[in-house]
C-alpha cells in the first residue's frame, strides 16, 4: 500500500485556499476531552469542534453506530428512503414541538431551507408583497449568499454584494425596535435564543416572547436558529424549552451529528405542506451513515443524566472562571448558558481574545473566540470534573501571561 503524503502545518499555507488561519499545529487523534497533535502533545479541549462535538471525540457508542451503519449502506440519494432517516425523524417529532423534518448537511442549510419555507408559505397564503424578513444584529446563520445576508455581521456579506434583498436588522432583545421593524409585510423572524459568534449573548425571555406575539399578529413565521444552542448545550435539548417560547420553524445541526455532518429543519404539519415535491431539495441530506450517527447521539444526549449534567458543568466553569478573574481581573462579563459560555474582556484588554486562544494553546487547552472581545468555551456535554479542572488550570496560565 502506497505511503500517505507527509504533510505538515506549512502544507496548509501551500496547498489550501485561505478562508482559514489555523493554529501552528495539526491535530491528530482525540479521546473524550483530550486531543493530541503530531508531536504528541496532549491538549483539553474546551471548543469542542465549535460547539460540534456534545459527546468529545471517539465516543464508543457513536463510533459504533457509524461503523455498523457503513457495513450496511451508505448512500441512496433522495429517490429513496432509508431505515435509520425515519427513525432520526421520529426520535426529533417526539422530543419536541415538530411535526415534520427536513434534514440536510449543515446549519447554513437549515437556515436556508427555514428562510425559503417562510417566503413560499407567505406567497402561497398571502401574496408575493409580504416577503420580508426580520433578523438582528450580530447574528449568525451560516455562509451562504442568503443567510449570510441574514446574519446582521456585515464583516461576512459585504464583499459579496449585490446581496439578496428584503431582509430587515434591528437590536437584539430590543422588542420595541422589533415591533417597529415587523408589520404585515413580514414574512418571518430569524433569532437566535444565544447569539453565538455574535458574542455569546442570551435573549431575554421577554424579548422572545414579544417575537412570538408580534410574529402571531403579522401573521409572520418565527424561526428559532438552534444550530449552536441545540441537542443539550444549553442544559435542555432545546433552548426554546427554557423560554417556554415555542417557534414556528426550529434548525438544528452542529452537535446533532456529535461530529458527522448534518442538519435540521423542524416545523409543523401545516407549515411543511408548503413544500411539496421537488420545490426544494439536497444530494446528502438525510443519508444513512449521518443519520444512524445522530439517532445515537440525540439517544445518549436527550437523557435527564446528560441534560442536569450540563447545568452542573456550568456551574463549575462559572465558579472557577470567577475565581481566575478575582485573580486576573480580565472580564467585565462572563456570561451564556449550560456549555455555551462567554467571557466578555473589559477595557483594559479590548481585542485580545484571539490571543488569549493563542496562549491558551500552548498551554495545553483549547478554546475559542466569539468575536475580537470574547472568549468562548463549547466543550462536550459530557468532559468529566478533573478535565474542567486541569483544562481550567492551564486557562488561568494563558490568562497569567496576558495580564503580565
Amino acid at each position: 500500500m502506497e505511503q500517505p503524503i507527509a504533510v505538515t502545518r506549512q502544507s496548509f499555507d501551500d496547498w489550501m485556499i485561505p478562508v482559514y488561519a489555523p493554529a501552528d499545529f495539526i491535530l491528530v487523534r482525540g479521546e473524550g476531552s483530550h486531543v493530541w497533535d503530531q508531536q504528541g502533545k496532549q491538549y483539553i479541549d474546551f471548543a469542542g469542534g465549535i460547539a460540534v462535538n456534545a459527546l468529545g471525540h471517539a465516543h464508543p457508542v457513536v463510533k459504533a453506530a457509524l461503523v455498523e451503519q457503513a457495513g450496511k449502506l451508505w448512500h441512496l440519494g433522495n429517490g429513496y428512503t432509508n431505515e435509520p432517516v425515519l427513525r432520526l425523524a421520529k426520535q426529533l417529532i417526539d422530543a419536541t414541538f415538530a411535526e415534520k423534518v427536513f434534514f440536510c448537511n449543515s446549519g447554513a442549510e437549515a437556515n436556508e431551507a427555514a428562510l425559503k419555507l417562510a417566503r413560499k408559505h407567505a406567497m402561497d397564503n398571502y401574496g408575493s408583497e409580504k416577503n420580508r424578513i426580520v433578523a438582528f444584529n450580530n447574528a449568525f446563520h451560516g455562509r451562504t449568499l442568503f443567510t449570510v445576508s441574514a446574519g446582521g455581521q456585515p464583516k461576512y456579506s459585504q464583499d459579496f454584494a449585490p446581496l439578496p434583498g428584503g431582509i430587515m436588522h434591528t437590536a437584539y432583545n430590543d422588542l420595541a425596535a422589533a415591533a417597529e421593524a415587523i408589520n404585515d409585510q413580514t414574512c418571518a423572524v430569524i433569532v437566535e435564543p444565544i447569539q453565538g459568534e455574535g458574542g455569546v449573548l442570551p435573549a431575554d425571555g421577554a424579548f422572545l416572547q414579544g417575537l412570538r406575539d408580534l410574529c402571531d399578529r403579522h401573521n409572520a413565521l418565527l424561526i428559532f436558529d438552534e444550530v449552536q444552542t441545540g441537542v443539550g448545550r444549553t442544559g435542555d435539548l432545546y433552548a426554546y424549552m427554557q423560554y417556554g417560547v415555542v417557534p414556528d420553524v426550529l434548525t438544528t445541526a452542529k452537535a446533532l451529528g456529535g461530529g458527522f455532518p448534518i442538519g435540521a429543519m423542524l416545523t409543523t404539519d401545516a407549515l411543511a405542506s408548503t413544500l411539496g415535491v421537488g420545490t426544494h431539495g439536497t444530494t446528502y441530506g438525510g443519508n444513512p451513515l449521518a443519520t444512524a450517527v445522530a439517532g445515537a447521539v440525540l439517544s445518549l444526549i436527550n437523557t435527564p443524566e446528560v441534560l442536569n449534567g450540563v447545568k452542573q458543568r456550568h456551574l463549575w466553569f462559572i465558579e472557577q472562571l470567577n475565581a481566575i478573574n478575582q485573580r486576573y481581573p480580565i472580564f467585565s462579563e462572563i456570561r451564556g448558558g449550560g456549555l455555551l459560555i462567554g467571557c466578555v474582556l473589559n477595557q483594559d484588554f479590548a481585542g485580545k481574545a484571539k490571543q488569549i486562544t493563542q496562549y491558551a494553546n500552548e498551554e495545553g487547552v483549547i478554546a475559542l473566540i466569539a468575536g475580537p472581545n470574547v472568549v468562548r468555551f463549547t466543550p462536550s456535554l459530557i468532559i468529566p470534573e478533573a478535565d474542567i479542572n486541569e483544562g481550567l488550570a492551564r486557562f488561568a496560565r494563558a490568562v497569567a501571561r496576558i495580564c503580565s
